[in-house]
């Protein structure tokens, strides 16, 4: 069982405090954070921006040092460089030789990881094939666009074939093919085993893919869970079109949008019954009753506005 096994990032009260300014005024980045991630999940990370999402992700690729606290991965401190040789990382920002092409790119990061030159050879053509690259293999790097760009950090980040990836805002600047792209990639690599951890703005990206998600606001954990967890099944409204409705009827609710002879109102859950008898007094028809459940972007909102 995942949960009985060490978690493959596992982190215990870690802080970070940055010094700004002119009175180098001190700054908590990331307030004491406790987080477990296990073996084979999907992990979301998410908060608005400065909630401290890419200071915890720096933390645990050995880019800085923690003010605090402890964040250890694959069962390592992530302060010793063994622990990042079964970690596929990309930045948020990744930034890449421009003079090398992608296939140049790809041999180099897996010489890093002593890769032996067959098998090099033939993970940087299936990758590169696999992210839709192998037709600009040999084009430089100098000359790809922001999101061929991020297919190629996909790539150096999948090359040693590692236990566990961790991606800052993998879907940012990409086009619905290359969001799909990357959405597929995260499910082959979960079927393989490997545990997935990402931060997203892209919050349905985030929903429909993770096992779980934690949100960060403010620098603390505001919640942590499977997306059902999170959001809970309570119905907090329903969108109603009603049609064949006089211009003076009266009708529980919110009139969202008016096309012809139908019209649409958001109506609260206490309230459908109600505005439902309303129609049918009038002689109106029920085209349809949706009811709308909150979602992970709305959970979002509210802890945001609960933070401030």
């Amino acid at each position: 069982m995942a949960e009985m096994m060490q978690p493959v990032i596992q982190i215990r009260g870690l802080t970070k405090v940055y010094r700004a300014g002119f009175w180098m005024r001190a700054v908590s980045a990331l307030k004491p954070l406790d987080l477990d991630v296990h073996q084979g999940e999907v992990f979301g990370f998410v908060g608005p921006n400065g909630a401290g999402k890419t200071t915890t992700i720096k933390t645990l690729c050995g880019l800085q040092l923690p003010t605090s606290g402890t964040a250890r991965l694959l069962g390592l401190p992530c302060t010793d460089p063994n622990s990042r040789r079964q970690l596929g990382f990309l930045p948020e920002r990744p930034y890449f030789y421009v003079h090398l092409t992608a296939r140049e790119l790809l041999h180099f990061y897996g010489q890093l990881f002593e890769i032996p030159t067959a098998l090099r050879r033939q993970r940087v053509e299936s990758l590169l094939e696999r992210v839709g690259l192998a037709s600009f293999a040999d084009v430089p790097l100098g000359k790809y666009s922001k999101g061929m760009l991020q297919r190629a950090g996909l790539c150096q980040a999948l090359i040693h074939e590692p236990k566990l990836i961790i991606l800052d805002e993998p879907m940012s600047g990409l086009d619905p093919v290359g969001r799909a792209l990357v959405r597929d990639l995260i499910l082959e690599e979960k079927a393989r085993g490997c545990t997935v951890f990402f931060s997203s703005h892209i919050l349905s990206d985030v929903q429909s893919l993770c096992d779980r998600v934690a949100i960060l606001v403010g620098g603390q954990l505001r919640g942590v869970g499977t997306v059902a967890e999170l959001i809970g099944d309570k119905i907090h409204y329903v969108d109603c079109v009603f049609s064949g409705l006089s211009e003076d009827i009266s009708i529980p609710g919110v009139l969202q949008h008016r096309h012809g002879d139908r019209w649409r109102y958001r109506v609260s859950a206490d309230e459908v019954g109600a505005a439902i008898a309303a129609v049918q007094r009038a002689g109106g028809r029920i085209i349809e009753v949706h009811p709308i459940r909150q979602d992970l972007e709305t959970i979002l909102v509210r802890q945001i506005q609960e933070a401030q």
